[in-house]
């Protein structure tokens, strides 16, 4: 496996000699950095780094390959833990019935929303499906997304939920980046079942969870605690038979009302919590007494139109905050998570420094993959964003509409 070292780098961000497993409240402001400095990458993994004034050059390595940093800034890839980038066809019809006045819900009552996906889905091939979830899966990887959690939800019947599982199965087996799978069959109430939530409760617990876990297709279990989809009860009972099956659990709440997600995440010993438009006060108490990272997804909420979730209120009071882009045909068309960096920074006040760890560090522990990807330390996965020359990393949030990655490295590799 050929060698790589970057030299004469202007600013290598992110950088531990031991990385922590995640960053909470004035520690989300750290952000430590070597300027003009190298990093080298044996065997897929960084190994070692330094400043320029101290390097001694690397004359025993063979097949060493060395990228010229001049002006640029490397940092770790971003960690993208919340997408459902395995989806067929779109809804951007749906985007101009918002536009026209109708309402999320008001989409959702006519058979749009998430049931207009997964009819979508139900008819595309599995084949198809893959192409079109791995053309997605090279765009964000070219954006810079070095890790992403995928998940199901948009096939609500046994065959479909296996059919998606199954794809994001072959994209982790491209080996590309770090992929992790999370069942989400509990994403709406198919129109089956319309009359018989309870019924199809029972389907997820009693016939998918086994032939998931039969198959190892998936890493978490995930659930939509929302009015009108499963209330904290219901949530608390898929997530419970999800951990029967070795499954951990993570939550979308309080996304369109308050209706206890957090609360049920926290007790279910969920990793992440997602969304968050109407955390309180209580909530934030909660979230302080557990390990559960909050996240929050600004793609959704922009697009939307919906209450920004408290981030700035979250960090003050010592929390962690992971930011992630949500990436899915309804809510929020967009896996770039440069843009969700920028309005970490523009809409909800974060500084560049905790605006870059909640889009790397952060995000890697809300899908426990911290001890691969996040940070720039020794034994990780030298997956790393080259920039453009730029003049230091707060550029990156303010220039929120450039593309200022110069290359994207993974595994040890320049990303082609």
């Amino acid at each position: 496996m050929q060698n790589l070292l970057l030299k004469n780098i202007k600013n290598l961000i992110g950088v531990y000699d031991q990385s922590p497993n995640k960053l909470s409240g004035a520690d989300m402001k750290k952000l430590p950095c070597i300027e003009n400095a190298w990093l080298a990458c044996e065997a897929g993994k960084i190994v070692a780094f330094g400043s320029m004034d101290d390097f001694d050059g690397i004359s025993d390595w063979k097949n060493l390959q060395v990228i010229d940093c001049s002006g640029k800034i490397v940092m770790p890839c971003f960690a993208d833990s919340h997408t459902h980038l395995v989806y067929a066809g779109n809804r951007e019809q749906e985007f101009v019935d918002r536009i026209n006045g109708l309402s999320y819900e008001e989409i959702a009552l006519r058979g749009g929303g998430i049931i207009n996906s997964a009819m979508k889905l139900r008819a595309c091939d599995e084949d198809d499906l893959f192409e079109q979830s791995k053309a997605r899966l090279r765009e964000v990887i070219e954006q810079g997304t070095g890790a992403i959690e995928i998940k199901s939800g948009y096939g609500l019947d046994l065959a479909s939920e296996l059919k998606m599982l199954r794809v994001i199965k072959r994209l982790k087996d491209l080996h590309w980046i770090p992929v992790k799978a999370t069942f989400l069959g509990a994403h709406a109430v198919p129109p089956e079942f319309k009359n018989n939530k309870k019924g199809y409760i029972e389907l997820l617990k009693n016939e998918m969870l086994p032939a998931i876990a039969n198959e190892n297709l998936a890493d978490f279990i995930d659930v939509f605690c929302e009015q009108n989809y499963f209330t904290a009860e219901e949530t608390e009972a898929i997530l419970k038979a999800g951990a029967a099956h070795g499954l951990t659990a993570k939550v979308h709440a309080e996304q369109l009302s308050h209706s206890h997600g957090i609360q049920t995440a926290v007790a279910c010993g969920a990793i992440s919590v997602d969304h968050l438009e109407y955390c309180n006060d209580e909530d934030i108490q909660v979230l302080k007494a557990s390990k559960t990272m909050p996240t929050v997804l600004p793609g959704a909420a922009l697009f939307l139109g919906l209450p920004l979730p408290p981030a700035r209120k979250m960090i003050d009071a010592g929390l962690p905050v992971a930011f992630a882009s949500d990436y899915n045909p309804g809510s929020s068309p967009s896996g770039n998570m440069k843009l969700m960096m920028s309005l970490a920074c523009i809409q909800y006040k974060l500084n560049p420094e905790e605006a870059i760890n909640a889009v790397t560090l952060n995000s890697a522990y809300a899908m426990q993959l911290e001890h691969l990807v996040g940070s720039i330390a020794p034994g990780k996965l030298a997956n790393i964003i080259i920039t453009k020359e730029i003049n230091s990393y707060g550029f990156l949030p303010y220039a929120f509409g450039s593309d200022l990655i110069d290359q994207v490295i993974l595994n040890g590799k320049v990303w082609a």
